[in-house]
């Protein structure tokens, strides 16, 4: 032990050299302990909606809003603060329509720079200049600094301000200084980033929400069912991949394969067209609103149709193939009468809605047509070989996990699942049992070892649980007895499409189960909260996303257009600052154009969740604890340097 401590403090002395450097460290960092938190930003179930997502991004779910508040109060009109606030959302953009019918750009200019660098000096006062420096624009990062930073020493501060201004302004500098003044200050207003889950399906861009999540300057992602879907789906798991392209042909949207990820769907086009020609497909119809003409929306429906059957067959080979799984109730194709035209379910015979199966062999229902194997085949290569979307999976992987505790908060998509007496359920994989932590924990190894894992078996077996994930009524991301996808499209019956939750969701105001579920993951203060995703709060009909006490926050609130009649919102957002928690509930997001034409911010409804009584320090989160083992570390060193144990590298 003593070996290994002093080969540490070797290591150690090679980034501090000196007594002197060592000691600075130590100022530096504890300077940085006693500075405010910084602003954590929670969105869940995006769904691709990309616009959306984009626009609360920028405006920090009202907090850059606050921040104008802060600095001006009462000195500017409501009006002014939303024009400052739409120019600091979208500052090109904004400033073409201004250029169109501002008399004098000069004066505008003058007055907008002094109002943005104001709220950036507000944003900037809670990070340490070194952090702030990092942050900003190379092209203007000296000029911002000395806007933005108090220099006791210049007496008449005023004028030499005005001087920087008036030069900016006369050398014709000011639009680009404009806008890199309002993207830092959308980036110091929030200081991290929270996706708990659900990127992909239903909405058009979950491809571009990725781009701009790679670029973002602190992220972490919580995986939903859905992402964990697409990225089985970048494994080659067949049934992932059946599943990804059905549900985009669901909701209209090939072009996020097609175009966005240059995934070839003419194979799946022509045999659809061929094999389906005749069939009206009435069943198949696609969801939300389609700005298509009545020729391609025919073909949407029909490849709709194509990939549901062939996502059927190739689940149900899943399913013999992992018994353990245990979810043979779930093949349906052998429970058909084809010649009578019903199925069997539960002992009792229902009236299938559509019939016309021409690649089904009704004594052998699982088995892919040749058409069918070759369609697979190739789109199996496409996937495993799209550079686009191997590379955003890497991300996901990189950032991501099923679950995450952060500064005294339990994030996670879906569900822990429970027993109806309110413990643990324990689940059998492969052999053995998990429950609570430790299921997330061995299914999160699995998803990896589906993407790196050397061994066949296991690589193979890490591809097939993604999809296990993706629909098992034990997978903490789904959280259901049955993913009823089969009853809902061929059956009328109600009856069949109940997914019956799992009973977390009926004790989620049972303060002793919440309690024992944050105490599985370590979390045991008084303080702490589940922030969770998944399943939309139904604010239209009353239900609150605020439940036992506060300390489950539920902030699916219908991001997804596909949600928004459920719900009657737009989805909730949370910020967590050195202020306590505000859980804001959005309404829906017209457009980027009309946010910039009308000056419309979502308009969102905060509610202060938790306001803490003493303001929040970086000294009590969790990157403040490893900054304390920091320091102690460092003390450590100097002692060794004083005592004569390690030597000075002068």
């Amino acid at each position: 032990m003593k070996e290994l401590k002093e080969r540490y403090l070797e290591r150690l002395s090679e980034l501090y050299p000196t007594i002197a450097k060592a000691s600075t460290e130590i100022i530096n960092l504890q300077a940085i302990l006693n500075l405010p938190k910084g602003t954590e930003h929670f969105l869940t179930d995006i769904h691709g909606e990309y616009e959306a997502f984009s626009h609360v991004l920028k405006n920090g779910s009202g907090s850059v809003r606050r921040k104008i508040d802060d600095v001006f109060g009462n000195t500017l009109s409501s009006r002014d603060k939303q024009s400052l606030a739409t120019l600091i959302y979208y500052p090109k953009e904004k400033m073409d329509r201004i250029r169109q019918t501002e008399e004098s750009m000069e004066d505008w200019y003058k007055i907008t720079l002094y109002r943005l660098i104001e709220v950036c000096k507000c944003a900037a006062s809670k990070y340490t200049r070194s952090k702030v420096r990092k942050a900003l624009p190379k092209e203007f990062a000296y000029v911002i600094e000395e806007l933005i930073t108090v220099r006791p020493e210049v007496s008449d501060k005023e004028s030499y301000y005005n001087s920087i201004v008036s030069t900016i302004i006369g050398i014709g500098r000011a639009e680009p200084f404009i806008v890199a003044l309002s993207e830092l200050i959308q980036r110091l207003t929030v200081d991290h980033l929270h996706i708990v889950g659900d990127v992909y399906d239903r909405g058009p861009g979950p491809h571009i929400i990725m781009d701009k999540l790679k670029n973002y300057h602190s992220v972490d992602i919580q995986w939903g069912n859905h992402d964990v879907l697409w990225m089985g789906a970048a494994a080659g798991q067949r049934g992932c991949i059946a599943n990804v392209i059905r549900i985009c042909a669901r909701y209209g949207n090939l072009d996020i394969l097609e175009d966005g990820y240059g995934i070839n769907l003419l194979p799946l086009a022509t045999f659809a067209l061929r094999v389906y020609k005749d069939d009206p497909c009435e069943c198949f119809k696609l969801k939300g609103e389609q700005n298509r003409d009545i020729n391609e929306k025919q073909l949407e429906i029909r490849m709709h149709k194509a990939m549901s059957v062939i996502q059927f067959k190739v689940e149900g080979q899943i399913i013999k193939k992992n018994p353990g799984f245990h979810l043979e109730d779930r093949n349906l194709l052998d429970k058909i009468d084809y010649e009578r035209g019903v199925i069997t379910l539960d002992g009792k015979e229902y009236e299938m809605l559509d019939i016309n199966f021409p690649t089904i062999d009704p004594k052998h229902p699982y088995a892919l047509s040749k058409d069918e194997e070759e369609i697979m085949s190739r789109l199996e290569s496409a996937f495993l070989n799209c550079e686009k979307l191997q590379d955003h999976m890497r991300f996901l992987l990189n950032k991501g996990g099923l679950y995450k505790v952060y500064n005294g908060n339990l994030l996670y998509h879906g569900c822990v699942p429970l027993k109806e007496d309110g413990t643990l359920k324990s689940v059998r994989l492969y052999g053995r049992s998990y429950k609570g932590k430790s299921l997330y924990e061995v299914l999160e190894s699995y998803v990896r070892k589906g993407f790196y894992a050397l061994n066949k078996k296991e690589k193979e077996r890490g591809k097939d649980m993604m999809w296990y994930i993706w629909l098992s009524e034990n997978s903490p991301l789904f959280g259901k007895d049955k993913m009823a996808t089969f009853e809902r499209y061929f059956l009328a019956e109600k009856e069949t499409h109940k997914e019956k939750k799992n009973p977390y969701y009926n004790l989620l105001e049972n303060e002793k189960v919440i309690n024992m579920i944050l105490k599985e993951f370590g979390l045991t203060e008084e303080s702490a909260h589940i922030i969770n995703g998944h399943v939309p709060v139904k604010a239209i009909t009353g239900e609150s996303p605020i439940k036992c006490n506060g300390k489950v926050l539920v902030i699916d609130g219908g991001f997804s257009r596909a949600y928004q009649k459920q719900t009657g919102i737009a989805g909730y957002t949370l910020i967590y600052n050195s202020y306590g928690l505000i859980l804001a509930a959005h309404e829906p997001f017209e457009s980027t154009e009309a946010a910039i034409e009308k000056e419309s911010d979502i308009h969102s409804d905060s509610v202060v969740v938790k306001r803490v009584l003493e303001r929040k320090m970086v000294g009590d989160t969790d990157i403040g604890q490893e900054l304390k083992e920091q320091i102690e570390d460092l003390k450590m060193l100097l002692q060794a340097y004083r005592s004569g144990e390690i030597t000075e590298r002068m």
